[in-house]
């Protein structure tokens, strides 16, 4: 039986090389023993689409979100986030500062430049469009809950502002000539941010605590009692959502040294506090004006992020499995096709990858940090030439549906996601091989920047079919 099974896999590839159609097909019989031919067959399913809303995804991320921006098409989002940060263990100031007064604190958010020195795609929507951020004070210890659902107002006294900020991503402060500097170790390197001074008695505050109460900084479950974390969000001003890569705050202050000459000297210094993978950062995502993508259409379904909505797939298993029977289940190739993006300014564009999942699974593998395993988790990169995510062949999902669930159909979910990847060189070279370089997929995350796409769901578009082979005893 299993010289069976290899013949009839060596067949099948022959036949699939080949073409197929809905015919019944004798394949390969001259490579076959006269007694054993394998039929093979091609079957016609439609698959159900539809647009679901997702309240909320999971986030797990020390970058974030901020600002607010409306497409014609897709709504208003709203993007903020609560961060808490990093304190080494046992703490301290690295210099006592000059009469024991500390002389300011400030806040950063910093988003990323390209080699030329714009903000590239650090920034969607107007870079020119004024908004406002606001800081408030955390008051309640954060869970470790990294869905986008969350309420700042849950965990924040929001009658108390600690500082503000009118800005534009673009900062026309800067002149060209600064933008244009390559070297990070260069004096006059800009960094795109944002800065807002929190008030000095803060900052005095957090240093007398070091001072009277060192017990406070010997781990980072007794800092985050002090101190646990800011809320940043928006106030006024709409237009654009800033793609935060670090959060950080600084306390300014002085202090007395000795000059090689050993007279007195006053340096000016500062200590810094950043968000890191060890704290938590939770962000919050509002999706507003979303009833027009989840009304029922027969012509497309919508995915947006971030959060927003996604699409739905029901894949007719119960009339699959009825039809097929016994037979060997060897193809279910499936593609999606999407429709021209819209041509106004700031559109959205569509999310580069997408998964294909089962519904059910979704949160575990985003919780536990799985990759895609062409299993039951199928990635697609978006093709531009033909507007297609191809996901090859399923045939595997399907497969562990019926183990698992033989009575249901399969519900599958679009979901759009970020891939981080790292490439590796290699010398070696085989037969098979020449060397070169591979590209591997390191971690998968739900796509937060601000994305939309509709995918097309006429009859055409909800076509599949499924190869199947069997043996013919002769």
């Amino acid at each position: 039986m299993k010289m069976k099974r290899l013949i009839l896999g060596l067949a099948l590839g022959a036949s699939l090389l080949g073409g197929c159609n809905d015919d019944v097909s004798l394949v390969g019989p001259s490579i076959q023993p006269g007694a054993d031919r394998v039929k093979a067959y091609t079957d016609t399913f439609e698959v159900e689409m539809s647009t679901i809303k997702l309240d909320s995804v999971y986030a797990r991320t020390v970058s974030g979100l901020l600002g607010e921006l409306y497409d014609p098409l897709y709504g208003n989002i709203k993007a903020d986030y609560i961060c808490q940060f990093y304190c080494p263990e046992g703490y301290k100031f690295a210099h006592e500062p000059l009469e024991g007064k500390v002389d300011s604190m400030a806040f950063f958010i910093l988003y990323q430049r390209d080699t030329n020195g714009n903000i590239g795609t650090s920034c969607i929507g107007d870079t020119l469009a004024p908004m406002q951020a606001r800081i408030y004070k955390v008051t309640k210890p954060l869970e470790r809950n990294y869905y986008t659902n969350m309420k700042a107002e849950d965990y924040c006294d929001m009658r108390t502002l600690l500082g503000e900020k009118t800005y534009t991503p673009r900062d026309l402060s800067i002149s060209d000539s600064i933008r244009a500097i390559t070297s990070s170790s260069d004096d006059n390197y800009y960094t795109p941010n944002v800065r807002i001074r929190i008030p000095t008695e803060v900052a005095q505050a957090f240093y007398d605590e070091t001072v009277n109460n060192p017990q406070t900084f010997k781990n980072q479950e007794t800092f985050n009692k002090f101190f646990p974390g800011f809320y940043v969000t928006t106030g006024y001003g709409t237009g654009n959502i800033l793609k935060v890569a670090q959060s950080s705050f600084f306390i300014y202050y002085r202090y007395m040294s000795k000059t090689d000459a050993g007279n007195d000297t006053i340096i000016r210094t500062r200590e810094q506090f950043n968000v890191t993978k060890e704290v938590i950062q939770m962000n919050q995502m509002k999706n507003d004006n979303l009833e027009t993508l989840l009304e029922p259409n027969d012509e497309y379904t919508y995915m947006k992020t971030p959060s927003g909505v996604c699409t739905k797939i029901i894949v007719p298993a119960k009339a699959i499995k009825e039809k097929i029977g016994t037979r060997i289940l060897n193809d279910f190739h499936f593609k999606l096709k999407a429709m021209p993006q819209e041509k106004w300014k700031y559109a959205f564009e569509a999310p580069s990858t997408v998964l294909l999942m089962p519904q059910d699974s979704m949160k575990n593998f985003f919780e536990q940090s799985k990759l895609n395993d062409n299993e039951t988790v199928f990635k697609g990169d978006y093709d531009s030439s033909d507007r297609t995510y191809d996901f090859g062949n399923v045939s595997n999902v399907l497969q562990t549906h019926y183990i698992n669930n033989p009575d249901k159909d399969l519900v599958l979910l679009v979901v759009p996601v970020y891939c981080a990847t790292t490439t590796v060189s290699s010398s070696s070279s085989s037969y098979w091989s020449s060397g070169g370089t591979t590209e591997t997929t390191t971690s998968i995350s739900n796509y937060l920047s601000p994305s939309g796409v509709k995918l097309k769901k006429d009859k055409d578009a909800r076509r599949i079919v499924i190869v199947t082979s069997e043996y013919a005893e002769q």
